[in-house]
């Protein structure tokens, strides 16, 4: 079987929706698909970042072909990239089945119209987030509320299947209030990081860190709940001098208001903003030498760094929305709290800051009894056999 994977970003660009093609598409191959990978050329789409010129544009990979495809985009709130060709280069491949990655994506549209002139079938993981947690002000949400009520139904309604990463992922999509294709609940899975660097605190030591520390692993957007977090740090930070707040991201548009409140709050010295960490062994440390990981998101489709930080046998704290409360098991793997809440974060924060056994006891349950749930090859496995049955169909 030919299978066409349309995805915004693709590997080296950081990101969850990006892990999980790269993921999926060598499982794939090794069930005897052919895979092309159609993408675009960038690193990070805000602020826009291309991929440096090293990375080829187009690239010979085991399973098949990367096509990094040129974009043009809108600046500020009309972000919204445009693939330049993607329609023709996704003709020329021929394949039997196109999986477009993300709800409200250009590489939507060009998937359904090509099923309109081809026939081939598409589905679509929707990696989906309601217009309240997207990036941007009120004028963006406008136009994502234009897009739900008038483009959405047109554009899915021809979708052999939805799959969704959740029930509450399901739950939102269908208040969009039109009636959706097939859907499908696939969990994803979670990498195997690599053992980290030889050395004590090989993370620690690489950045400069000297104390213990609060880990942030995400990119730096508006929707991750940063500033809250920030708040909600000053209470350990006045009680605990030598805590520290570690972010591990690129910049999505948050880094500058992440600071200015750090100034304004005076913990310019307590919080680290070290950005993108490129290498998988030095961030399997990261997550090691930490205390605890916090993910205080407004919405997570899923909150895939929660898994990884248990796999390395660490407490978590996070919010209670989208996926994360469907394998964050409350007061087991980890502690939840409402979105937005400062005072309930801080205070779960604390608490498994300042008791070393609970915090081990979260950290070994999430470990043993949640991680194994959850394997990329799992999903593989689903993905296929929901491709075949679109087929047979």
């Amino acid at each position: 079987m030919k299978v066409a994977q349309l995805s915004t970003r693709f590997p080296p660009a950081p990101g969850g929706v990006e892990q999980h093609v790269g993921e999926l598409a060598p499982r794939l191959a090794a069930m005897g698909h052919s895979v092309d990978i159609f993408t675009s050329d960038l690193f990070r789409e805000i602020p826009i970042e291309p991929l440096p010129p090293s990375v080829p544009r187009t690239e010979r990979a085991p399973y098949g072909t990367i096509h990094r495809i040129p974009v043009v985009s809108m600046p500020g709130e009309l972000h919204y990239p445009f693939f330049r060709g993607l329609g023709r280069a996704v003709a020329a491949a021929r394949p039997d089945i196109v999986h477009v990655h993300t709800y409200g994506t250009h590489q939507l549209a060009v998937a359904r119209r090509h099923h309109s002139r081809a026939g081939t079938p598409f589905v679509l993981t929707a990696h989906f987030h309601p217009a309240w947690s997207i990036y941007g002000g009120w004028f963006r949400h406008q136009l994502r509320g234009f897009y739900d009520g008038h483009l959405a139904k047109r554009l899915l309604a021809p979708a052999a299947r939805v799959i969704v990463q959740s029930r509450e992922e399901e739950r939102l999509l269908r208040e969009l209030d039109f009636p959706l294709p097939p859907v499908s609940i696939i969990p994803p899975g979670r990498r195997a990081l690599p053992e980290p660097p030889a050395g004590e605190h090989p993370f620690s030591d690489r950045y400069g860190l000297d104390g213990p520390y609060l880990l942030f692993v995400g990119r730096l957007a508006s929707n991750k709940g940063l500033l809250e977090l920030v708040e909600a740090f000053r209470p350990l930070a006045q009680s605990d001098p030598t805590a520290r707040l570690v972010l591990v991201g690129g910049d999505g548009g948050m880094q500058r208001p992440v600071e200015q409140r750090a100034r304004s709050l005076g913990l310019v010295d307590r919080i680290r903003i070290v950005g993108h960490v490129p290498s998988d062994a030095l961030l399997a440390a990261a997550y090691r030498e930490s205390r605890l990981v916090v993910l205080p998101s407004e919405y997570e489709a899923f909150g895939l760094v929660l898994l990884e930080a248990m796999a390395q046998g660490k407490p978590v704290v996070a919010t209670r929305v989208g996926g994360i409360p469907e394998f964050v098991e409350d007061g087991r793997a980890g502690l939840l709290v409402p979105p937005k809440d400062v005072p309930a974060l801080a205070e779960a924060i604390r608490t498994v800051w300042n008791d070393a056994s609970l915090a081990g006891r979260l950290g070994e349950y999430g470990r043993r009894e949640i991680v194994p749930r959850y394997t990329w090859d799992r999903l593989a496995e689903r993905v296929n056999a929901l491709y075949r049955e679109v087929l047979e169909r």
